[in-house]
């Protein structure tokens, strides 16, 4: 099977936040083949990683071979070399999530196998999953025994507020439940080393970006301060050179690579073969999602997934159908070829 070509677009959202996400949200890369197979991705970098598909990756890829893993990852690593002038991270990689997992869903399709399969098969069976969002409440109503609220630093106050949502958290959870924090990179050491003091009675299992992923060295010095809760992170580094480098530094107790954002699944194993060697934990971030689910389930991933529910009754943008939802705070990929999802060309 050859590809013939290849293709990427940005949807019509309607539901994300008035911020970077307004034209730089994810993309939907589309790798079309001989065998009358079409594969379907999902990346990051908004309409900047569009043109990157369109105007370059096409051109390196239409013509090559798709009949294998290991031909995923040969062109994985060919369009790698050659975006590196203007690539290595960010949005070139994230462009390159959308292409290497499209691919994957083609191979799945062709083959007539769900992703987890092409990677050697399922190694679990439904998955733990964690409610990400503001309202813990409601997730424990939906089943939910583990949830991760957002807390972005502004001032003093935020001690309290994030007091006043960690206390509401743990009794949605329940006491044997986790809670998790994400900080989005607004705490510092010193804001860290606080909250680590007054979150305690409350049994936080990690803080999330708690520092820029440029912070390696204090990362790593908070690992100490802040244990038993882990420093968590990894979302917004690329490839495993760069979990190479987290590494090296010692800098995270748990990582989170964005399986749509640092590499695909292509990437996903290469920084799972780091971890291992390490003895980290990965759990990718929204790793509920189907692009990250077939890895956390075909791997020694962490037996554990992100979902985002949202608020209670609040709009969504139903980009793909077709993908599994938590039930009783579990969640598992279906046997469907691929990644086992239609895409609504409606938002297209």
């Amino acid at each position: 099977m050859k590809i013939t070509d290849v293709s990427a677009v940005y949807p019509n959202y309607q539901n994300v936040p008035a911020s970077w996400r307004t034209h730089f949200w994810q993309i939907v890369v589309k790798v079309e083949t001989d065998a009358g197979v079409t594969g379907y991705g999902y990346g990051g970098g908004g309409r900047a990683a569009v043109e990157v598909v369109n105007r370059h990756f096409s051109e390196l890829v239409e013509g090559c071979d798709l009949n294998s893993v290991g031909d995923i990852a040969a062109i994985w690593d060919s369009v790698y070399l050659e975006s590196l002038p203007y690539g290595r991270k960010g949005v070139a990689v994230m462009a390159l999530s959308g292409l290497d997992l499209a691919l994957f869903d083609a191979l799945g399709k062709a083959e007539g196998k769900p992703v987890y399969e092409l990677l050697g098969g399922a190694r679990k069976g439904a998955i733990f999953s964690y409610a990400t969002g503001a309202d813990s409440q409601w997730y424990g109503e939906l089943g939910f025994k583990a949830t991760k609220f957002p807390h972005r630093w502004t001032g003093e106050a935020d001690y309290d507020t994030a007091v006043h949502s960690a206390t509401i958290a743990r009794e949605a959870m329940g006491d044997d439940g986790m809670v998790m924090i994400d900080t989005y990179m607004s705490w510092d050491s010193d804001v860290t080393t606080r909250m680590s003091e007054l979150l305690k009675p409350f049994n936080i299992y990690w803080f999330e970006d708690v520092c820029t992923p440029d912070e390696l060295d204090a990362q790593a010095q908070l690992r100490p301060v802040a244990s038993p809760t882990l420093i968590a992170g990894g979302e917004h580094e690329f490839t495993h050179y760069g979990f190479a480098e987290i590494a090296r530094a010692g800098a995270l107790d748990l990582w989170q690579p964005d399986i749509t954002w640092c590499g695909g699944i292509t990437a996903g194993l290469r920084i799972l073969d780091i971890a291992r060697k390490e003895g980290i934990p990965v759990a990718p971030h929204r790793g509920g999602e189907v692009w990250g689910l077939h890895l956390i389930a075909a791997s020694d991933c962490m037996d554990l997934a992100e979902v985002l529910p949202g608020m209670r009754d609040a709009s969504r943008d139903d980009l793909w159908t077709g993908e599994p939802s938590a039930e009783n705070g579990h969640i598992s990929p279906t046997d469907t070829p691929g990644f086992g999802v239609t895409l609504n060309e409606d938002m297209l």
